[in-house]
């Protein structure tokens, strides 16, 4: 929206604002009512996102006091369920690179990391700032700030291929630029130009990290929490080590299958003792462990899945959190010529949501489920469940059956009324390989 568009409509604008703060514990129904009765001078609505850049532009004009102005921008905020865990993710990619792996279900797509389509959200993102790490980071930030949410807490998320295969060159150049891109940030709203900005990858020392590291640690945009994404195979002392330097603080993990003979049909490349060995070392040093879980695979079934999902937590493993990928058939990889020979096949819809509900209602409370069902487009993926929205599906089914699941993300209280009279502190022990784990 342009300033002179703003000046134009200030006298609407700063109605419709000042009637939004106003309201009292309104529904998203009044909101979208006040915005709808107000068009601009030429018959045309506002969005939301006009009327918060409206509002950065005029506020002091205004004049609302900090709690109206928290109010206002609460209500007119855009996609609330990004920041509503209470940190905000900023998901970044690595730049296409080898893998070691050789997975029958893993998509391999020229110009993106192994196992990233062009047709993922994030994907499209990294692309679109070259892969560059500080041209991702500022950006998101920027985009998160334009749509109303918080800046303040950031959880950095590294995905791309296995980063522990990556030159720890790379590792560190990549890492210094996501701290630097999250000082360098104080509240701008405009994107920086992609085509013009001018930094190549270079040799940077550890002192570099660290100073960027510190910095941060006063800046607007702080980073509370780090993941990083990894093989089982690659977590070694060593590499645990390097992680913490760079400031990891949870380490997404490839478990997959907890079945030594699934993992050798679907080519992963580690045994379950190596997964044992690596959830060890991650816990001893700290890290929180996300881990990734795949229903059908190739030589599985619904019954060995719940079977291996029920080993995921008995005391060898226990991951904090979870993410849930039900294997997916997409074009160009070994998969498609098991399916060809009718040697595999995918879930119909109803074994699917048969399979999650158990996984969801198996969860323990102290673990949070991230994600279930990948983020990739419908397009992509040949036969078998495209519902990307497929977790509200199972999570409505087991509601009818008068189920709920006991996941933290379950029971978050989002954005539900609560009296804190209702609360209470329940404390769940238990047990690990090599720790005792209070939640």
């Amino acid at each position: 929206m342009r300033l002179s568009s703003i000046n134009e409509n200030k006298e609407i604008l700063t109605e419709i604002i000042s009637k939004i703060a106003a309201l009292e514990n309104p529904k998203h129904e009044q909101v979208a009512s006040i915005i709808s009765k107000r068009p601009d001078i030429t018959g045309n609505l506002f969005s939301k996102k006009d009327i918060l850049q409206a509002y950065r532009e005029i506020k002091n004009e205004i004049n609302l006091d900090s709690e109206s102005e928290k109010k206002f921008l609460q209500r007119v905020k855009i996609r609330k369920v990004r920041t509503i865990s209470g940190v905000t993710p900023v998901t970044v990619l690595t730049k296409p690179y080898n893998c070691p792996g050789n997975c029958i279900y893993c998509p391999s797509e020229e110009g993106f990391p192994k196992s990233y389509l062009s047709s993922e959200p994030g994907a499209q993102r990294a692309l679109a700032n070259k892969f560059h790490p500080y041209l991702q980071v500022f950006n998101r930030l920027v985009a998160y700030k334009n749509i109303g949410h918080p800046t303040d807490k950031v959880e950095l998320i590294v995905l791309g291929g296995t980063w522990s295969y990556y030159t720890k060159e790379y590792q560190r150049w990549f890492i210094l630029n996501c701290f630097k891109a999250m000082n360098d940030y104080n509240g701008q709203t405009e994107p920086i130009d992609v085509e013009k900005y001018e930094d190549k990858e270079k040799e940077v020392s550890w002192e570099e990290v660290f100073n960027e590291q510190k910095i941060n640690e006063t800046k607007q945009s702080r980073c509370v929490g780090m993941s990083l994404e990894t093989r089982p195979d690659y977590v070694s002392k060593e590499e645990v080590q390097r992680m913490r330097k760079l400031g990891a603080t949870k380490v997404q993990i490839g478990v997959q299958s907890l079945s030594n003979k699934i993992l050798r049909m679907n080519k992963r490349g580690h045994t379950v003792r190596k997964t044992e060995e690596a959830f060890n070392l991650l816990r001893i040093a700290g890290f929180k462990i996300q881990a990734h879980f795949m229903p059908n695979l190739y030589g599985s079934s619904p019954k060995k899945d719940i079977k291996n999902f029920k080993k995921l937590f008995n005391k060898r493993f226990r991951p904090d959190e979870l993410k849930i990928y039900p294997c997916s058939l997409i074009e160009g990889t070994d998969l498609m010529n098991l399916r060809k020979k009718n040697l595999w096949e995918p879930y119909s819809e109803e074994t699917l949501s048969y399979v999650l509900e158990n996984l969801l209602m198996l969860t323990p409370r102290y673990c949070r489920i991230t994600r279930v069902i990948r983020d990739i487009s419908s397009d992509d993926i040949v036969e078998g469940n495209k519902k990307t929205n497929f977790r509200q599906i199972v999570e409505k089914s087991l509601k009818e059956k008068g189920l709920k699941p006991k996941d933290i993300r379950y029971r978050e209280i989002r954005g539900e009324e609560l009296s804190i009279d209702e609360l209470a502190l329940k404390i769940t022990a238990y047990k690990t390989k090599v720790s005792e784990e209070i939640f």
